[in-house]
């Protein structure tokens, strides 16, 4: 142990005791920095979010250092050295694991909290808040399994069974490969989806004839919410795979579509003065496109096809609503004769009569009217 210390007799009391004097040494010191940064936090998110999250970790890893730095001065030959050293090294190995995802997660929220998404134009805020929470998360996969591997070195036998696998057991790693290969392809998606971003959060997408929103991008699958407050689940693979419709992948601002059919006597000029009407009193409207034209004929009818712009898919929606309501209110008031109706001719024909038959007196008096 060290030289000339003895306080209780016992060597392992001596050692926990300096362990903890050492420890609470670096404590003091470790709130005297959060203290003195406190004020300089509340104006920087992200250093109050990097103290608030790594705080009780960071503790941890203060009292598992100080006790592993003392036990590697003391005597190797104390009883059960082996066993303590080997379970504070575990020990100081999972505090900084727990720390670093700590770390990762509070620059996550910090990068979120910067770039919120409740806003009109979130273009670039849900670009960023996708690649911080996908590449945040594969971070935080790399910290455990380095954590996980750290901790496995420590043990002289465990070092060998790699080399015992791939030196013996080819067709055990390639088992393993193969029954990977999900979570393997599923991760590499995820860090395409990071980088290439062909969706991101808050997006509104179209997959399987399902309209909804991206709520959430995980490990291993996306989550959509859907209009209906459903949830469908989709592997991050099958957006590399799979071709499907984004509503926002440049801008929110859509353009949508209102069909109506409609009598060939139809006043356009009037149809599309109410719509123009309707549009400037509707909020939903952008002052974009508000266009009517005739886009297909048929024997009875003529197709009209109203095209009008919003900000966002959400505004869309409830602007062609209005638009469809207006239009057709508008018909039913000022052109009832607009509306699609089947138009058809009675005709009367007279019987015939064989030239080489007489008449009778009742087809005679059917011809004569």
């Amino acid at each position: 142990m060290f030289d000339g210390l003895d306080i209780t007799g016992h060597p392992w009391l001596d050692i926990a005791l300096v362990a903890i004097v050492f420890a609470l040494a670096a404590s003091v010191v470790h709130r005297i920095a959060m203290a003195a940064n406190s004020r300089y936090a509340r104006n920087h998110p992200i250093v109050a979010r990097l103290f608030s999250r790594t705080h009780l970790p960071g503790t941890v890893v203060l009292w598992s250092g100080a006790f592993d730095a003392v036990l590697q001065m003391a005597d190797s030959s104390l009883p059960n050295y082996g066993v303590v050293h080997e379970i504070t090294t575990l020990v100081l190995i999972a505090s900084i694991t727990w720390l670093g995802v700590r770390v990762v997660a509070a620059i996550v929220d910090a990068l979120v909290l910067f770039n919120p998404a409740n806003v009109d134009d979130n273009l670039h805020a849900r670009r960023v808040q996708t690649q911080a929470r996908v590449l945040g998360r594969i971070v935080v996969v790399f910290v455990v399994v380095v954590g996980i591997a750290s901790a496995l070195m420590t043990f002289p036998g465990v070092r060998q069974i790699g080399t015992s696998l791939l030196a013996s057991a080819g067709v055990a790693g390639l088992v393993a490969g193969l029954a990977a290969r999900p979570v393997l392809s599923n991760l590499i998606s995820g860090m395409q989806i990071a980088l290439t971003q062909p969706i991101r959060i808050d997006d509104v997408l179209v997959v399987e004839n399902e309209w909804g929103r991206v709520e959430e991008i995980r490990d291993a699958y996306v989550v959509l919410k859907l209009w209906d407050e459903r949830r469908l689940i989709v592997p991050l693979q099958w957006f590399i795979e799979h071709p499907f419709q984004n509503w926002t992948r440049s801008s929110a601002e859509l353009i949508g579509t209102v069909f109506l059919w409609v009598d060939f006597r139809t006043a356009l000029d009037s149809l599309r003065s109410e719509l123009l009407r309707i549009c400037r009193t509707s909020p939903e409207w952008d002052a974009r496109v508000a266009v009517l034209q005739v886009t297909d004929t048929s024997e009875h009818a003529m197709q009209v096809r109203v095209l009008v712009s919003s900000a966002n898919s959400d505004r869309n929606f409830d602007l062609r609503c209005k638009v469809r309501e207006g239009l057709i209110d508008f018909l039913q008031r000022e052109q009832p004769d607009a509306l699609p109706r089947l138009r058809a001719s009675l005709q009367s024909f007279a019987p015939r009569v064989a030239v080489n038959e007489p008449a009778t007196a009742r087809d005679v008096a059917s011809v004569g009217g």
